[in-house]
């Protein structure tokens, strides 16, 4: 059986590589359309609603953090009935969408591929995106659906309809592109090439315990997959400040030189050096800004449909639970994967990005190379079973009779084909769904800002 097993496996991977070579302009039109949106499109739309709504809030990043990290304190003293989703629980489950390999793969890749600069423009677009993540939550709430007593749907595919009532096809093409970013092609690879590289493990192998695990994951919904993610997200985080303090006090000295890079390179790109091919000063805001919204969710429309499940009695403070997502995710904990790939001059090596972060912290930890598929293993699975939640919310809102089962189907068939191709490859395509996401998105949100209060 397990050699029929390896026989259908190595025939599928066999035809799959055959199809990247034939058909390799395919990724390469994606990756020139999300190189224009993050490049360009992404520069406008999201610095422009960014601003225009931290000058309309009266600068809220300010003052919300403590009012959020009140709010969620206080919601942990609330009973819920079991079909009830719990502030926390929605919290945390879009927390695991965020806080996850994506902000140590992502950012390694955002620095190798545009330089230390990045690291800035991920900064300044955090500060300013949170609102987008702020206006997106509370207009999906806003115009949530209630199924029955205490279960809710909502999400931009909801507020699209009544942001743009004669074109309501915009919805269906959000829910469309949502089902694609729902299926986390690029955390399943990075996992399969983790244990392939430390515990030469059988990918195949790897692939169906995966599959059977984002099965078991999803089955709970929202509250089983906040329930996870709480028990998951605090202890990497806790971990990972430990260890990046370490790496940090043993390279002190360079600090200074790190941020001076970081600087520089924000505004004059930053020439070849090692491995690293160059960048311009394009390059590296548009993988700033790419990176920022793809691991923290900005203006892509997830976060929107995890919380509108909650229930909640004010609109306004559950919202402004972005505020400590967007500080837990791009200012803790990218933040520290940049500066330990900086500091260790591992961001101008040939190494795979996904395995940079590792390479940089075995020079400073023993038996790494067991601990950290582990980690890797937590955080990806995190965000695989939120994202895959989100995609079939999306798939129901499509078709409530054939949506879910039909996205179970081509899901588990994307992780399986998908985990053949090169980690890029998947990037890609999770880089090119957001780019769409997020312009269909940041339309919604500015046609319905006069709804959004502060």
């Amino acid at each position: 059986m397990t050699e029929l097993f390896n026989k259908i496996i190595t025939e599928i991977n066999h035809l799959f590589f055959l199809s990247v070579q034939e058909y390799g302009y395919i990724f390469g039109f994606f990756n020139v359309f999300q190189e224009f949106v993050w490049g360009i499109a992404g520069i406008v739309l999201v610095f422009s609603l960014g601003v225009y709504f931290t000058v309309k809030s009266r600068f809220l990043q300010f003052s919300a953090f403590p009012k959020a990290l009140k709010y969620i304190l206080g919601s942990t003293k609330t009973s819920y009935k079991k079909h009830e989703v719990s502030p926390v629980k929605a919290f945390f489950a879009s927390l695991g969408g965020c806080v996850g390999v994506g902000n140590l793969v992502t950012i390694s890749l955002a620095i190798h591929w545009g330089g230390p600069g990045a690291i800035f423009w991920m900064w300044i677009i955090a500060f300013l995106g949170v609102m987008l993540k702020y206006s997106e939550i509370y207009l999906g709430i806003t115009f949530r659906k209630q199924l029955r007593e205490g279960v809710y749907v909502g999400g931009p595919m909801y507020f699209l309809q009544e942001a743009f009532p004669r074109a309501k096809y915009l919805a269906y093409l959000m829910a469309f592109f949502m089902c694609i970013y729902g299926v986390e092609i690029f955390m399943f690879k990075v996992i399969q090439t983790s244990f392939a590289v430390n515990f030469n493990a059988d990918q195949n192998l790897v692939a169906v315990v995966l599959l059977v695990l984002v099965v078991i994951g999803v089955q709970g919904g929202i509250n089983r997959i906040g329930g996870i993610n709480a028990a998951m997200i605090p202890l990497f985080v806790v971990v990972f400040l430990f260890a990046t303090a370490w790496v940090l006090y043993k390279n002190f000295s360079s600090l200074g030189l790190v941020f001076s890079q970081i600087l520089n390179s924000a505004f004059t790109g930053h020439a070849a050096i090692g491995g690293f091919a160059g960048a311009s000063v394009l390059i590296t805001i548009s993988n700033g800004i790419a990176g920022a919204c793809y691991s923290g969710d900005i203006a892509i429309g997830y976060e929107s449909i995890m919380h509108s499940s909650a229930k909640i009695t004010d609109v306004k403070k559950h919202a402004s639970l972005s505020f400590l997502n967007i500080f837990l995710d791009t200012f803790i904990v990218c933040t520290c994967t940049a500066l330990i790939i900086v500091v260790t001059g591992m961001w101008h090596t040939d190494i795979e990005p996904s395995l940079m972060l590792q390479r940089a912290l075995e020079n400073y930890f023993p038996y790494l190379e067991y601990i950290m598929p582990v980690f890797i293993f937590m955080l990806a699975y995190t965000t695989i079973i939120s994202y895959f939640q989100a995609g079939l919310d999306c798939a129901n809102f499509i078709s409530p009779k054939y949506g879910k089962t039909t996205f179970y189907i081509l899901g588990m068939l994307s992780f399986v084909l998908f985990s053949f191709f090169d980690t890029k490859h998947a990037a890609i395509i999770m880089y090119s769904s957001g780019a769409a996401l997020m312009l269909i998105n940041s339309a919604g949100i500015y046609k319905l800002r006069k709804h959004i209060k502060f």
